[in-house]
């Protein structure tokens, strides 16, 4: 027997205007918001590294709450229930939901942000120590590197034969510099250097960056 229509929108406001639809709403619209991290940051970055202006001052809350008022459309095979969102009520549970998705964008940005200066605080560190006197090895940023006939070694174990006896400390400082700086400038980040796994008469020193998924052979 076909529920009335009185009935059907009753039910339908008690499913919509009840704590657990707005519970799922919530916490639905908080994971959607953590899961789209990579996205968030993505626009950010686009934006030049600022919110865009006007009264919202968001990148992602808007397009969150949609996609998963959608989502919730589907698994409740309700669409009528969006009529419901007009009211008072359930405006005031939207707002709600909306300015925890602010913060919630507003946190992610802001460690991403602390992330950032720390890496440009490592980068300045490994530069200063690569400007000094002694050439620091990039691999564990500890002991000095020692190049004998294009032999570079280091006291944490690497060692990594050139087969170029014109090799000196000056031009393989220039070359990390280089490396390091053309990096910094399509990334934030601060990339790690290792030795690859070959023999020793064919291992090679590479520069790699897991943010950005790149990587380069620098000896």
């Amino acid at each position: 027997m076909a529920e009335p229509s009185g009935s059907r929108r009753r039910s339908l406001y008690k499913l919509v205007g009840s704590p657990p639809w707005k519970e799922a709403f919530r916490q639905g619209c908080l994971e959607r918001m953590r899961n789209s991290r990579d996205r968030l940051l993505n626009k950010y970055r686009q934006a030049g590294g600022h919110l865009p202006g006007g009264a919202q001052n968001t990148l992602l809350v808007q397009e969150v709450m949609e996609e998963e008022w959608h989502a919730l459309q589907s698994v409740k095979s309700s669409p009528e229930a969006l009529a419901q969102l007009e009211g008072p009520m359930d405006l005031t549970v939207l707002e709600e939901i909306q300015q925890e998705l602010i913060d919630q964008e507003q946190s992610l940005i802001s460690e991403y942000e602390k992330s950032l200066q720390f890496d440009e605080k490592c980068l300045s560190i490994i530069l200063a120590e690569w400007e000094a006197n002694s050439l620091i090895c990039p691999v564990c940023t500890k002991y000095n590197l020692r190049i004998t006939s294009g032999v570079v070694m280091c006291q944490c174990g690497l060692y990594v034969p050139t087969h170029s006896p014109e090799l000196t400390e000056q031009k393989l400082r220039a070359c990390l510099e280089d490396s390091v700086n053309e990096h910094s400038a399509h990334c934030p980040h601060t990339p790690e250097f290792s030795v690859t796994e070959e023999t020793e008469e064919k291992s090679s020193l590479l520069m790699s960056c897991l943010a950005c998924d790149t990587w380069a052979v620098i000896l």
